[in-house]
């Protein structure tokens, strides 16, 4: 574009050019966070089938920080795409499905696969977050039932057969009451 050509641009269409370039960086900037967050959950997954439990409590924390900052890139994508919207004279909640076909040709495309691509990143965080709850929920079913073998009487799981509800509580007191074996040697 020629300086000559610039200089035409008035200024509510400039102010909608900006207003594009800070979509465009926020709907980037949300794309690297959902990569991030499923980096994340890639690693708890590795680190559940691995058994390793040291790294877990961390892998959660730092499963929990990058959400935060997602929801933080979210709201920010969220609030450039309302000022695109108004300056569309459309709702601030309208839908990036209806705010692409009203943008300048050019920006079109960009915005779309975009749009697209933070999508389709959010169903896969959506379906890993969810491999990684079974696997967890499998894990402590297991743990569940070789606890309830340890119980006197083969007692029900800690938790409910299916792992949703309150069962028999583990006994507080040792497993083994050592007042009643006998010390010294044997006979």
């Amino acid at each position: 574009m020629s300086s000559n050509r610039i200089a035409f641009i008035s200024p509510s269409t400039r102010t909608m050019i900006e207003q594009l370039a800070d979509l465009i960086a926020a709907l980037r900037d949300e794309l690297q966070q959902f990569g991030e967050l499923l980096a994340r959950l890639d690693q708890h997954h590795d680190r559940v089938l691995r058994r390793a439990a040291d790294d877990l409590l961390q892998s959660v924390s730092d499963i929990q920080a990058q959400g935060v900052v997602l929801e933080a890139a979210r709201r920010r994508r969220a609030d450039r795409q309302s000022e695109v919207a108004r300056k569309l004279f459309l709702a601030d909640n309208a839908p990036l499905a209806e705010l692409v076909p009203l943008l300048p040709e050019n920006y079109r495309p960009l915005v779309g696969a975009l749009a697209q691509e933070n999508s389709e990143l959010l169903i896969r965080v959506q379906q890993r977050s969810r491999q990684n709850y079974l696997l967890l929920a499998r894990t402590l079913e297991m743990m569940q039932r070789f606890i309830s073998t340890l119980l006197p009487g083969g007692g029900p799981p800690v938790a409910g057969e299916t792992g949703g509800g309150p069962g028999r509580a583990v006994p507080a007191g040792p497993l083994i009451d050592l007042r009643t074996v006998p010390i010294g040697r044997p006979g």
